[in-house]
């Protein structure tokens, strides 16, 4: 179907964001633009400015869209429960979604609308809920595991953070070896079960 026709149809705004997504793979942040994105889906310039104000706008609604894709991943993967298997397969996952997608990795995490954007509330709200989902998630398997006067959330974050570092490396291109990076994961994951495990020491 013709992404004219497509319009018509009423879906403008979910073309547009798949196809400022591609985009975004083939040309990064700098070469995402509304005039290209509307070249793209076959619109008149005007047409992507009545889904998104500006650029801004439509950064943190792909950045928004990405997160939600995490958030579903962290439900997905962590319900499973606290074993060995499914917290390495949480990783693994994790580490295959961010080299995947690193431009979208990017703006979830990087600067450009962080530091030097305006994150929507959206975008905020839906960042929060993926890391609060995570810390609810491995603090339920951590429960009455830790050390006495430990605080699960630390734990979280530095887990998260753990996570984040293999896959920045990764990204960057400091890591190229992918069987290194397994070999760390699991490694970190080794140390989530080691606090997992406290208890029956």
């Amino acid at each position: 179907m013709p992404r004219s026709d497509r319009y018509h149809h009423g879906d403008l705004h979910a073309t547009l964001l798949q196809e400022a997504n591609q985009l975004l793979n083939e040309q990064g942040v700098e070469g995402l633009s509304l005039r290209k994105l509307a070249e793209r889906a076959g619109v008149s310039r005007t047409a992507p400015y009545h889904h998104f104000r500006d650029k801004n706008a439509l950064l943190c609604a792909l950045a928004t869209r990405a997160f939600s894709q995490l958030d579903e991943m962290i439900n997905r993967q962590l319900r499973k429960g606290g074993s060995k298997e499914a917290i390495q397969d949480f990783v693994r996952e994790y580490l295959r979604f961010a080299t995947e997608n690193p431009e979208q990795y990017e703006l979830m995490f990087g600067r450009t609308l962080w530091k030097g954007g305006e994150p929507t509330d959206e975008l905020k709200s839906v960042a929060y809920r993926s890391f609060r989902h995570y810390a609810e998630q491995l603090g339920g398997m951590l429960q009455g595991r830790l050390p006495a006067n430990t605080d699960a959330l630390r734990v979280a974050q530095a887990s998260w953070a753990t996570v984040h570092g293999l896959c920045r490396l990764l990204i960057d291109g400091i890591y190229v070896n992918r069987e290194d990076m397994e070999a760390v994961s699991e490694q970190s994951v080794a140390l989530i079960m080691a606090a997992l495990s406290h208890s029956e020491d």
